[in-house]
């Protein structure tokens, strides 16, 4: 489903974004008024509105705390790694199961287009609709979704595909099921294996980037986030369970944890935060598409210039010099 517009009747929004809701609303009902009564003309009063609307938004938005974010991670409306197989690649052919256990739906892999460039895409879905959520398992591979996307990497670099990984995920799969087909192993061999690739690799946090689900395809030459996608070893509300027993206390969480990209970025933990446009990806899934776009050729250029062997040293001292203190 191709989520490039979003209708205004679909419009979600958050508890800090309700005043901008209300103003739109108003937006919408003058452009009706003008639709259905030609005579008048409210050409300035929508303008005036559509200026208010724009102020109002960077205002809300400069001064977001990370729970706001972490919402703005899970937004309904936000576009999804599917949305971004349509609107950022062409020609996508999807390619299924980890020829072990089954194809797991949360997980989709498969070639695609770059402009000219011919890559390999895996990616977590979350799904889009209750029924959509559930057959994505809601964004939470399996073991058989990790295996999957190994054997994608592998054929990328039989193949000398560049690797596009697209993350959003609360983690992986904590079922019974799960842990008994080897979550932890599957986890720990992607791991393994994709540090040692010698293609270029480019992971990007769309949306959450929950602890070891979105590590295992996350060890990339270059690892960058949305604006407003977050980042950590578990969610504000798992973490405030732990904490304080309390997981409604998950805006003091996810303060404490720093998962923000702005944070995340300043810790060396990423390599660069991909602008969202104002009012967050979801307002604006065309802009937002054409902004990640962009930046995947940038970074697929500078990484073309270096050998395979130059490749897999990158991405293993980049890792390999995360947490290091000097003396």
């Amino acid at each position: 489903m191709n989520r490039a517009v979003i209708p205004p009747q679909t419009r979600t929004f958050l508890e800090f974004e309700r005043p901008i809701g209300e103003l739109m609303a108003k937006v919408d009902e003058l452009r009706l008024l003008s639709t259905t009564t030609p005579e008048l003309s409210l050409r300035d009063e929508i303008s005036q509105l559509e200026d208010k609307v724009r102020s109002l938004t960077e205002d809300i938005f400069s001064k977001l705390t990370p729970w706001q974010k972490t919402q703005l991670s899970r937004h309904p409306d936000r576009p999804y790694a599917g949305d971004y197989l349509e609107s950022v690649f062409q020609n996508f052919v999807e390619l299924h199961g980890d020829r072990n256990a089954s194809d797991d739906k949360a997980m989709i892999t498969g070639m695609a287009l770059l402009e000219d460039i011919q890559v390999m895409v895996i990616a977590q879905e979350k799904g889009r609709g209750t029924k959509d959520r559930v057959y994505r398992n809601f964004g939470m591979p399996r073991p058989e979704g990790y295996r999957k996307a190994l054997r994608m990497m592998l054929m990328a670099e039989k193949f000398r595909l560049p690797i596009i990984c697209l993350i959003d995920t609360p983690g992986a799969f904590p079922g019974k099921d799960a842990e008994e087909r080897g979550q932890a192993e599957a986890i720990a061999r992607n791991l393994r294996e994709m540090i040692k690739l010698t293609v270029p690799i480019i992971c990007v946090v769309i949306g959450e980037g929950g602890s070891g689900g979105a590590l295992a395809i996350g060890l990339g030459n270059r690892v960058l986030m949305m604006q407003y996608a977050i980042y950590s070893v578990i969610s504000p509300e798992g973490c405030a369970s732990i904490l304080w027993k309390d997981s409604a206390k998950a805006d003091l969480a996810a303060e404490a944890l720093r998962l923000t990209a702005e944070e995340v970025l300043t810790h060396k933990v990423v390599d660069g935060v991909i602008p969202e446009p104002v009012g967050g990806a979801h307002r604006n899934p065309a802009k937002a598409s054409d902004l990640l776009r962009e930046h995947l050729l940038g970074h697929l250029r500078e990484l073309s210039r270096l050998s395979p062997s130059q490749l897999a040293k990158q991405r293993f001292d980049k890792f390999m010099a995360m947490g290091a203190q000097e003396e």
